[in-house]
């Protein structure tokens, strides 16, 4: 066997196996992230927004802080990601809280 002959028979040897049912069903198990957005009101008072946040978004007292901040000063924040299925309830459970949020 020559050289060349050896070379593509390496090159075939190494090539990934490629299996487009495999490919797709992989595909299909990634969810899509979604956001779930604070708005600022002229309601809510910096502590009561930053007790929900911890109780509902299970965020750190830093981050439900911050997130106040941003929402105060900027209108809006993403205060959590992820599947609809998680987020959907914790929506609920903000605005049942008198927050307004959804989820986009």
């Amino acid at each position: 066997m020559d050289g060349h002959t050896l070379f593509k028979k390496l090159i075939f040897a190494t090539q990934p196996k490629i299996n487009p049912e495999n490919d797709i069903q992989e595909i299909t198990k990634i969810e899509r992230q979604y956001e779930l957005l604070l708005y600022n009101d002229d309601i809510n008072t910096f502590d009561h927004v930053i007790k929900t946040l911890i109780a509902v978004c299970d965020h750190t007292i830093m981050q439900a802080q911050q997130c106040a901040y941003i929402v105060h000063f900027s209108g809006k924040c993403v205060v959590k990601t992820g599947s609809i299925s998680d987020l959907e309830p914790r929506c609920i459970k903000l605005i049942d809280a008198g927050l307004t949020a959804e989820i986009v």
